[in-house]
């Protein structure tokens, strides 16, 4: 019945799993983005 009273926020709050999920997905995801912009963004190199 505590469970009910939660508000949907806290309850998210209080999933350690969920946090430690959330806090290695969302770094990887943004951080491969990222990194795809940059590549794809590079001028072409240019050889001798």
């Amino acid at each position: 019945m505590e469970d009910e009273k939660k508000h949907p926020i806290q309850r998210l709050m209080d999933n350690p799993w969920l946090l430690l999920f959330l806090g290695l997905i969302i770094p990887i995801l943004s951080y491969t983005v990222w990194g795809w912009y940059e590549i794809a963004n590079m001028p072409v190199g240019q050889l001798p």
